[in-house]
């Protein structure tokens, strides 16, 4: 699976949070936030954002495990955790007691390969989640996810799947091929196979529909202006990069492109929560 830094994950962070559809977290919210006690498996965690986003929507009484196949991002996850964390303790090597508001947060992290598939790693829990994952998996990937899942009647909250739409302000008529190319690089393999990229909300959707759950989709696009004028151009390089990884666009014109100053983008995100009929 392609690495990320912990830099860039940090960057993102903000606008990750505050693009999350509310409809779709209030539903999150009233299906579990009476519960007594759960258990959530948090795929792709790197450095915790999805943790530090969700945790605040469900019960009092929650047991995290993260698991992503880059132990220096869990590493920055526990360090992440701590400073958010009202009080913090480790309880073992592996694994941290969180306490944040009226919450108690049992935490333990796991490096693991998740092209090899899930296994049985979602055994006992009621949540399965992650965060700005699923279009960089492949389709099989998704299918046998929704499957393992519906064996066990266990809950699914998928945020920020990236669904291929993109504004960028001002237009440039190469925003077009630029986008199409970058698309056309979301769906190579990024160590799963083939990727779903922007497929991989409607995918989702309808592999879970097909296991018999009931499943709402809500748009989480982030807005991104001046205020996050680093994130734009982050974006904007590593969108060339990509794009001239797939020979699609001249490399002067990708050069061009990636010159202009944006006041303003809009990425397209799609946020899923499917929970057993």
């Amino acid at each position: 699976m392609s690495a990320f830094s912990s830099d860039w994950l940090s960057l993102r962070e903000p606008a990750d949070m505050r693009s999350r559809n509310r409809d779709i977290a209030n539903a999150v919210s009233a299906w579990f936030g009476l519960r007594d006690h759960m258990r959530v498996l948090d795929l792709g965690a790197g450095t915790g954002s999805n943790l530090r986003a969700t945790a605040p929507l469900l019960c009092a009484r929650q047991n995290w495990t993260l698991i992503d196949n880059d132990g220096d991002l869990l590493a920055h996850a526990r360090t992440a955790l701590r400073g958010w964390a009202d009080a913090a303790e480790q309880t073992s090597e592996n694994a941290l007691l969180l306490k944040k508001g009226h919450a108690e947060i049992t935490v333990s992290f796991h490096k693991r390969d998740l092209s090899v598939g899930l296994g049985d790693l979602a055994k006992g829990c009621d949540l399965v989640t992650a965060s700005a994952l699923f279009d960089l998996v492949s389709a099989p990937f998704i299918r046998d996810l929704a499957r393992t899942l519906a064996q066990t009647r266990t809950s699914f909250y998928a945020t920020l799947t990236y669904n291929g739409l993109q504004k960028w302000t001002p237009h440039r008529p190469t925003d077009n091929p630029i986008a199409a190319a970058f698309n056309r690089h979301q769906m190579s393999d990024k160590g799963f196979g083939p990727a779903a990229g922007p497929m991989a909300p409607s995918l989702l959707a309808d592999q879970f529909r097909l296991e018999g759950y009931s499943v709402l989709e809500g748009e989480s696009p982030w807005r991104l202006d001046q205020r996050e004028r680093i994130l734009i151009a982050e974006l904007q390089r590593g969108h060339a990069m990509a794009v001239l990884e797939t020979c699609a666009v001249d490399p002067k014109t990708v050069e061009s492109w990636v010159k202009v100053i944006r006041s303003a983008v809009e990425i397209g995100h799609t946020d899923i929560f499917a929970t057993p009929a």
